[in-house]
């Protein structure tokens, strides 16, 4: 028999989906067959699957022990120390990630990745042990791609977990690019809309200036910050949030990001990416009364854009 005092951070779930996360080999089919036979209780009464967990419940389970085997899988040691913080607490951590590092394992299997590197962080700093009787992981509440720098938010708990997904769904984050551009920009700033599919084979977007089967509506908001002879530096918002939103969209409009191969032209910049970076966050939440209320109307900014540097030797240059 095996017991599990339900902490915190596994609370406000029921119980099924606790389960399969907290033992990945016990299927289904066994826990709706245990909690029939009484095999699992809670609080020692019969349970339901269903049931909502709360911190303190006691779950016991009458289950053979193979498959309540725990995996304390510490693969993300190996991972590099180089993580550039810029801000935490208890229970955030704003991270600015460089280009070149991808957030989670992909095709590579790489495990120096930005999730591990922040889970190798929290474990020397004795914040996360995947051998603790949890079914929270830490987590990333925000992506940007392999060759995108910029700010990544990161959550320690699962209550902040569920708030962030929750903020950035109702767009009460608020997340600002800088980008860099081939051309001209006729307007000063605008919102740019259109109609984008991704295609999952090439792993890349297609956009469209009309609605389109299957398509997903793209906005996006930018203002000119300088310009040079034939580019231009751009603050940028997304009003919507798909699949390389700013690369697709600027290249769609004829001015594709500067060291974009994927979306942009073959013409040498002596950029080596996409000149794209995720630099400021802004908390604007519109109620209170949450674990993360003292964040509210704070800003956070990386202020060295290696790139700012690049566009302003060549507009000096040319």
């Amino acid at each position: 028999m095996k017991e599990i005092v339900i902490k915190k951070d596994d609370s406000n779930q029921r119980l099924d989906k606790f389960l399969t996360k907290f033992y990945p080999r016990i299927p289904n089919s066994m826990i709706y067959k245990s909690c029939r036979k009484k095999r699992i209780k809670i609080n020692y009464k019969k349970a339901d699957f269903k049931t909502i967990l709360n911190e303190g419940d006691i779950i016991s389970l009458y289950v053979n022990d193979e498959f309540l085997e725990i995996d304390s899988n510490k693969d993300f040691l190996f991972a590099k120390d180089d993580l550039k913080i810029l801000y935490q607490d208890e229970n955030i951590l704003l991270v600015d990630k460089p280009t070149g590092l991808v957030v989670h394992d992909d095709e590579t299997k790489t495990v120096d990745t930005l999730i591990n590197r922040i889970k190798k962080f929290l474990f020397i700093n004795k914040e996360y042990d995947p051998k603790e009787r949890s079914s929270f992981i830490p987590s990333l509440c925000n992506r940007i791609d392999r060759n995108t720098a910029g700010i990544v938010i990161a959550a320690k708990n699962a209550e902040t977990l569920r708030v962030l997904n929750q903020k950035l769904r109702d767009r009460e984050i608020e997340k600002k690019y800088i980008a860099v551009v081939w051309g001209r920009l006729e307007k000063e700033e605008d919102i740019i809309k259109h109609y984008m599919i991704k295609d999952e084979s090439n792993k890349k977007v297609s956009v469209y200036n009309h609605p389109i089967a299957g398509g997903k509506t793209m906005i996006t908001s930018y203002k000119i910050l300088d310009i040079s002879k034939d580019m231009t530096l751009i603050e940028v918002s997304l009003i919507t949030g798909r699949t390389h939103q700013i690369r697709a969209h600027f290249s769609h409009i004829g001015h594709p990001l500067v060291g974009d191969l994927k979306y942009g032209i073959k013409q040498f910049s002596g950029a080596k990416h996409q000149l794209l970076y995720s630099y400021k966050v802004f908390f604007k939440f519109m109620d209170s009364g949450h674990i993360l209320d003292y964040l509210n109307k704070k800003e956070f900014i990386v202020e060295d854009i290696p790139f700012v540097k690049f566009f302003n030797n060549y507009k000096k240059e040319n």
